[in-house]
């Protein structure tokens, strides 16, 4: 009845369940093959520090194509902008399948297609979930988005997991990375029905820019969201090896992404539903506590129990965190001066900052493991590094929250990332 009721009232019905079935698939395709592209490559390089400069051509790629998403939205079409984005992760996994044994010698080449694909599709689908949804249809949306998120990071990382330790290591890679091609195709296809959505004004971040002068809230966030890009940028490859290492089995890895979306999944649920309006700072403040202590845990000896208690502990630490901070984020966003004519430059300059945490983070673990080796580096890095979204509590604790947490926010806060990964770290 209530999916009938959303049918019959909202002025773009068909659009709005369009471009949820977009990011469903978007969401199935990552949780399937984003964590094992790592393992596929680290399996071929045999050195961490390869993948590391993996992912520093994928988060300094993501910026330069958040930009040229950006001018392309704002002179030719949103719509575009979200097909150019996911044919280009099409056509990554397309190369990730051509080049096959032979991919670890394109790393950079590989890394960057990836970063443009991400960059273009999440700007224009972040853009475009606002153009399509009306107040009253937004939590619609959201919800069944977070569904759609959920059931994909539980099903996914197991599912891939399964089926490369059943067939020929190589063919079960093969045979996930076509099946994340063949989905991305058919999002390409499906986006052709969406309505065209030109767009005017003139694309530039002068203003964004100039704003953090006149307005403390923006520039706090965006201190904010470096040091958030400050731990994920390492963390986000590193823990995936260390799973791997330490169990020697693609479906125990495929487990651990289960078990983490299984435990966020009940923590996103509590802390939305539950969370008091005067107690988010506080959970902001545990949260970020909590993600800076259990990196202490990776200097015990690695085994996988130990790695599956330091994924449960990431997993109830990250809904505390963002589930207010995503709500202080569109808050403040949306209160900055000409948000209607400028919200995709704010986005904009956000990933900036966002990214520019990461950059740092992975050139930081490349300097200090070339310098100290692995052994030494990786154990003084981790509380460093670990320490970042701890930070985020300092950079907004004197920000005025809102006063009100839409129910959206659970669902915002789950898709927060990029895409990087379906699985926090």
């Amino acid at each position: 009845m209530r999916l009938k009721k959303f049918m019959e009232n909202d002025q773009y019905p068909r659009d709005l369940f369009l471009l949820l079935f977009v990011g469903g698939l978007f969401t199935l395709s990552t949780a399937l093959s984003n964590t094992f592209v790592n393992i596929f490559l680290w399996k071929q390089s045999g050195q961490i520090i390869d993948i590391a400069f993996y992912n520093l051509s994928i988060v300094v790629m993501q910026p330069i194509a958040f930009y040229g998403a950006g001018w392309f939205a704002k002179k030719i079409d949103r719509v575009i902008v979200l097909r150019i984005g996911v044919l280009i992760l099409a056509l990554f996994y397309i190369g990730v399948l051509f080049l096959g044994s032979l991919a670890s010698n394109y790393l950079i080449v590989l890394g960057a297609t990836l970063g443009l694909g991400l960059g273009f599709y999440w700007l224009a689908f972040n853009v475009l979930t606002l153009e399509v949804t009306e107040p009253e249809t937004r939590d619609f949306f959201n919800g069944y988005l977070g569904v759609l998120n959920s059931l994909s990071g539980m099903i996914g990382p197991l599912s891939a997991g399964f089926i490369i330790t059943r067939m020929d290591k190589h063919l079960g890679y093969e045979t996930i990375f076509t099946i994340s091609m063949i989905l991305f195709l058919i999002a390409v296809v499906i986006s052709f029905f969406l309505k065209r959505r030109k767009a005017d004004g003139h694309f530039g971040l002068k203003e964004v820019f100039q704003e953090r002068k006149e307005n403390r809230s923006w520039m706090q966030l965006l201190k904010a969201h470096f040091f958030q890009g400050f731990r994920e940028g390492t963390f986000i490859f590193l823990i995936v090896i260390w799973v791997y290492t330490a169990s020697k089995s693609e479906f125990a890895l495929g487990t651990f992404g289960f078990v983490q979306s299984v435990v966020s999944f009940i923590g996103y649920y509590t802390v939305s539903h539950y969370l008091k309006p005067n107690n988010r700072k506080k959970a902001i403040f545990a949260g970020g506590l909590l993600l800076f202590i259990s990196p202490f845990i990776l200097l015990l000896p690695i085994s996988f129990t130990l790695l599956i208690i330091y994924g449960v502990s990431v997993s109830i630490a990250y809904p505390l965190l963002l589930v207010p901070y995503v709500t202080l984020t569109y808050d403040i966003i949306g209160k900055c001066r000409g948000i209607h004519e400028k919200r995709i430059e704010y986005i904009v300059v956000r990933e900036f900052y966002l990214n520019a945490g990461r950059i740092i983070s992975i050139i930081t673990f490349l300097i200090v493991v070339n310098l100290l080796s692995e052994e030494k580096g990786i154990p003084l890095l981790l509380p460093i590094l670990g320490a970042g979204h701890f930070l985020i509590y300092f950079c907004i604790k004197n920000v005025p929250m809102p006063k009100t947490v839409p129910q959206k926010t659970i669902e915002l806060a789950e898709t927060q990332q990029d895409g990087n990964t379906p699985n926090k770290q």
